[in-house]
């Protein structure tokens, strides 16, 4: 081992060679304090080429990118350490992580805690993962945190003999927590342009489904007069239909033609459906169009969270899954509100063709379409081209900046990958691979979660929502006098209803609102048959479904998605989420198909099935579903403390991070090169580190 991996290891050389550890408790660190048989880290030596890197290392975020065109000039100041809390002549390095394997690796607490959000946080964008992207910054903040207060007790105690008091220390903890958290809660508030399109193209599929969901509602009178029940039953259904096949499509064209190549095929699946649907001579031909239209919108929700939970930062998908969620609620309203101006004998067509229209908008906005750079490093993690993109994404300016991105992004891949883990030896020694879902089953902990994802997804459709959106004109029709007004009147209560559980969920257990949503959702049932038996007036009956709609959209809406984010290692989420996609088109073309039926044969009680289902819901969730709001950051800490047990954090200085940008190796030559020309002996050990840094590289 070179005397410069000794050093920044940690390490120090006894006299018989060999290697020793210095450390205090679960960190060690270098400084005047480190000795070494070697090279000593004192005078100008490398312990002090931070100071000549001091007022990179002091910069704000803002004076970084103001003082980044400009040719960097190090200021030595060669100074003594006081010894105070203040670390104002601390002499500092970057920070660096000695892994359990002796592998070393330099990051500043910023890009540590950046990468514990990589691997934590799913590559999905999904709406209510907000809490767990907070809770996982404000562990790590306190967790590192906890580690720089430590090194600076050390520090002091070895420079003065004296520890620091329990205030001061108390004060360096909260003030380092708030500075870390607020530095790794940058992104969240740090959007890039290309990001900004690559949402909005995303965006207009889950409008396009959202739009295709409700648009068969108005114009049922009007499509091929005559039309028997079954028929128009069909032409709904095949909707949900093409669901399940283009969900599972999707992930064959994500990996073999990227996530980009795979929106473009989706994109003009809804192109072509949505002309053959316009131009249909018959009701058999709008059956078809209808199917290519549902294999285009399951695809939409199985390509649109991962293509922008790849593209987007930890702490931004969260908000992204939450705007898609906007624009699919969106995207049924308005085709509520087309509903009154084409929904007759000659504007229907045109009804149908909006959905090729709003296809063909986003396919000439594709040129600012950026491929997913978590596939192109899967692919190859050498690729130029995920660097290039990174770098518009993120907005960097530096190649490092870009580097420790990459690292994110492989890292993270790796630790959420089931490929490490599925592979077992046959007795002949050879691998052989496992089911993934046979070893979730498998794994005890791990069933109860499965089967709640499961539970969960059947009542999502059976409780009977999608009857709402699919069939509201017939249901409507004798309880208001004109039935396209009540269905935009729930078109619009679902939009409310959707911002009004984005703020729940941030408050209040996903167990709870399950619960409350099922209940909610019951009673609004029962008051439904009511009234519909002409107990209640037909208003309490619009008031009901009002109510029943806005019950969904707290609970059993979005929290059946959300969950399989939250309860599961990052490793089985795919496969959970594509097992309960599959699923819920399934329910959801039972639903399609056989509410007409429910609703000819039962009449006034067709909603008394649904009120089944959500009261065994409820019974479900309070019995047997865990709570899925995810962990404290308390207990999260806790995680970080076991999971990290076997790595030593060297230089963990939080005050004096550079947090964006890193020193390139011209600056750090540079630093060299200034501490060699003030000689006093000192130049050859200089020198010889300029060489082994060079080397190293």
């Amino acid at each position: 081992m070179s005397e410069i991996t000794s050093l920044l290891s940690g390490k120090k050389k006894e006299d018989n060679g060999s290697l020793r550890r210095r450390s205090f408790g679960s960190f060690s660190r270098f400084g005047p304090d480190v000795e070494t048989s070697g090279v000593k880290p004192s005078g100008d030596s490398i312990s002090n080429i931070p100071l000549a890197l001091e007022d990179w290392h002091r910069r704000s975020m803002s004076a970084q990118a103001d003082a980044a065109s400009k040719t960097f000039t190090p200021q030595h100041k060669k100074g003594k350490s006081t010894g105070q809390l203040g670390l104002t002549q601390r002499n500092r390095a970057r920070s660096f992580v000695q892994n359990i394997d002796g592998t070393m690796v330099s990051m500043t607490p910023v890009e540590m805690g950046r990468h514990e959000l990589y691997e934590e946080v799913p590559f999905l964008a999904m709406s209510g993962l907000q809490r767990k992207e907070h809770s996982l910054s404000v562990a790590f903040s306190s967790y590192a945190a906890q580690l720089d207060a430590l090194e600076t007790d050390e520090y002091q105690y070895a420079t003065t003999g004296k520890h620091l008091n329990p205030e001061d220390k108390e004060k360096r903890l909260s003030q380092m927590s708030l500075l870390l958290l607020d530095e790794l809660e940058v992104d969240a508030i740090t959007v890039t342009t290309p990001l900004i399109f690559a949402v909005l193209i995303a965006s207009m599929l889950m409008f396009n489904m959202g739009y295709n969901i409700s648009v068969m509602n108005a114009p049922e009178p009007f499509v091929f007069p005559g039309h028997s029940t079954s028929a128009w039953s069909m032409a709904v259904a095949a909707f949900c239909v093409g669901g399940p096949l283009g969900a599972v499509l999707a992930g064959k064209w994500a990996d073999q033609r990227g996530r980009r190549g795979a929106l473009m095929i989706t994109t003009w699946l809804f192109i072509f459906g949505g002309l053959v649907q316009a131009l249909a001579p018959s009701l058999n031909i709008v059956i078809v169009a209808r199917a290519l239209i549902g294999v285009a919108s399951g695809a939409s929700t199985v390509l649109v969270p991962i293509y922008l939970g790849e593209l987007a930062p930890p702490n931004l998908r969260g908000v992204l899954g939450t705007m898609t969620q906007f624009a699919l609620v969106i995207g049924i309203l308005v085709a509520d509100l087309v509903g009154f101006v084409l929904a007759n004998p000659t504007g229907w067509r045109y009804m149908f063709l909006l959905t090729s229209a709003m296809a063909l908008f986003q396919l000439l906005m594709t040129p600012f379409l950026l491929e997913s750079p978590r596939w192109l490093l899967g692919r190859n993690a050498n690729s130029s081209k995920a660097r290039f993109i990174i770098k518009k994404l993120r907005g960097f300016r530096y190649d490092e900046e870009v580097e420790i991105e990459v690292e994110h992004y492989l890292g993270a891949s790796k630790s959420q990958s089931l490929q490490t883990d599925s592979n077992s030896s046959d007795n002949s020694g050879r691998k052989t691979a496992k089911n993934p879902m046979l070893e979730m089953f498998q794994d005890k902990k791990v069933r109860l979660l499965v089967i709640s994802t499961l539970v969960m997804q059947v009542a999502n459709q059976f409780s009977g929502i999608n009857a709402v959106f699919y069939y509201s004109g017939l249901f409507f029709d004798g309880v208001i006098e004109n039935p396209l007004v009540g269905t935009t009147l729930m078109g619009a209560i679902n939009v409310l209803a959707t911002y009004v559980a984005l703020l729940l969920m941030d408050k209040c257990g996903r167990r709870t609102l399950i619960m409350w949503s099922s209940a909610g959702m019951f009673v609004s049932c029962i008051v439904i048959v009511i009234s519909l038996n002409g107990y209640f007036s037909n208003m309490v009956a619009l008031g009901a479904v009002a109510s029943y709609v806005c019950f969904f959209e707290i609970g059993l809406g979005p929290i059946p998605w959300l969950i399989v984010a939250e309860m599961f290692e990052g490793k089985y989420v795919t496969t959970a989420m594509s097992i309960s996609c599959q699923l819920n088109w399934a329910c959801n073309f039972f639903v399609g198909l056989f509410f007409p039926y429910i609703n000819k044969s039962l009449g006034a009680y067709s909603f008394g099935p649904f009120a089944i289902v959500l009261l065994l819901t409820f019974l479900f969730a309070w019995i047997y579903l865990p709570e899925t709001q995810g962990t404290t950051p308390a207990e999260l800490q806790a995680e970080l403390v076991k999971k990290n047990a076997g790595r030593s954090y060297h230089n963990m200085d939080i005050e004096g991070m550079a947090s964006h940008v890193p020193p390139t190796q011209d600056e750090w030559e540079e630093a060299l090169a200034m501490l060699v020309e003030q000689g006093d002996g000192e130049d050859k050990v200089g020198l010889n580190i300029s060489q082994s840094l060079s080397s190293n590289n």
